[in-house]
Order: structure tokens, then sequence, then C-alpha cells
């Protein structure tokens, strides 16, 4: 007999969604060459209207097909804008109701695109991740089992905190914005983040720190070794296109090794 989980799953997937949706991608770059590392796929309206506006007609029925189309739609955009850098996915743990079999849209889609699966990298939340620790265990040893990168945003903002890492080490961490507003001025959160650092070296983890704005911010988190950054400082999230990458506030600053 067939899983209920699996049978929901499936019946959500072949859902028809009564509504539309495109990407917007923001670049993270690496201060350290000066390179684009991974260009983010952001949820848009067709007429740019705001990831809060689509997200709030999700529902417990249409979100697996939901999530599946976001993932096909990115892979698709990311080909045909010519993405050369890596393509960051976030994705919903709460709609995969089988790891290896909810993947198959994706391994088409970059079958049929040219997209290297090495380059794809899927994100999620630390909220979404503790609804159900086992369930999103197998997630990522089936995403990286497929040759995957995966990614844990936001990370610091959830309950659980560092005690994640002791269960699961993602490929990347993406700091909390709240851990990186006014870092330049805040010595709890640069000792906080010098932590964070010192514990991913050890794991082998990579961190990015997201919604830099400041320059400030930027050389603070530079002299701690950060050097995967994303923000409004670099470039704003481009409408299914690839921004232009504002490099000239980091010139100045003196190269570190990445964290």
């Amino acid at each position: 007999m067939q899983d209920p989980k699996a049978q929901l799953g499936c019946a959500g997937c072949a859902t028809s969604l009564d509504f539309d949706f495109t990407m917007a991608f923001q670049p993270i770059v690496d201060l350290a060459d000066g390179s684009v590392y991974a260009y983010e796929a952001l949820v848009r309206g067709l007429d740019s209207e705001s990831a809060a506006s689509i997200l709030a007609k999700v529902t417990e029925t249409n979100r697996f097909a939901f999530d599946q189309l976001c993932r096909m739609r990115a892979v698709d955009l990311g080909a045909r804008l010519g993405i050369a850098a890596r393509l960051s996915i976030n994705f919903m743990p709460n709609a995969v109701y089988e790891p290896d079999r909810c993947l198959r849209t994706t391994l088409a889609a970059a079958a049929r695109t040219g997209f290297p699966i090495d380059r794809i990298v899927f994100e999620t939340t630390e909220d979404d991740r503790i609804r159900d620790p086992e369930h999103f265990r197998r997630i990522l040893v089936a995403y990286k089992h497929h040759g995957f990168l995966t990614a844990i945003d936001d990370f610091g903002a959830g309950y659980a905190g560092l005690s994640l890492l002791a269960e699961f080490q993602p490929d990347i961490i993406k700091l909390d914005r709240e851990l990186i507003r006014g870092i330049d001025g805040d010595r709890p959160r640069q000792a906080i983040v010098a932590g964070i650092l010192g514990i991913c070296r050890m794991l082998g983890i990579k961190v990015i720190a997201e919604g830099i704005e400041r320059a400030a911010e930027m050389a603070t988190l530079r002299s701690l070794g950060v050097t995967l950054m994303q923000g409004y400082l670099f470039a704003r999230p481009a409408f299914e296109a690839l921004p232009p990458v504002d490099f000239a506030a980091a010139q100045a600053l003196p190269r570190r090794g990445a964290a």
C-alpha cells in the first residue's frame, strides 16, 4: 500500500495552480576573488509582485505543485539567462513527501536545459527544518547523493541555533540578517558571528552573510573572515535577469581567506 503522505504528495503535485509566477535573481558575491558565487532565484509575480504576495496564495493543497514548479522555473530561467555560477533554489521541506521522487522534475529540468546538477543549491530556512528533523535529514542525504548542494537560510533566527549543526551538516549556511544588521557597531554580534565562523570552518561549511546594505557592515564581516555576501550593497534582485554587481566598495578592502 502506498504511503498516505506519498498519496497526498502525488495528488498535490497534480493540482493546477490558479496563479502564475516567475523569478528574480540576486547575486551572492565572493569578495575573495571579485566573482559571483551564486544567483538566488526569488519568486515574483508576473508583474513584479513581491514574493510575499505570491507565497500568500500557497495553501496546504497546492504547496506540492508550487514547490515543484518553483524548481523547474528556476532551472529553466537560469539556463536561459546563461548562469555560469551556482543557482540557489528555495524549497519547502513540508512539500517533499519522498525526497528521491520529488527530485525527478528537477533532474529532468537540469537534463533538458543542460544545467549542471553540481551547481544547483537547494536552500531552506532553519524554522522549516526543525518541524520534522528526521524527514529533513532524509532530504539532505538524498539531495547530496544526487550531487546537489544544500544550504540552511536564516541561520540563527530559529530556536535551535548552533545545535542544528550537531545533527545536520549542510554545505552552506546563510547567516540571518538580524545578526548582520549593525554588526559594525555591535560587539556581541561580532563575537557570535566569529564563533559561528570558527565552527563552520571545522565542519567544512561555507558561510554566506546576507542582507548587507552598508559598507561598514561589509568591512566588519570581511575583517572577521567572511568573503561570501549578498545584499543591496552589491545588487538588488533583477526581474528575470542577472543584475550588474557593484564590487567598487570592496576594492579597497584587504583580502583574506574564505570562511
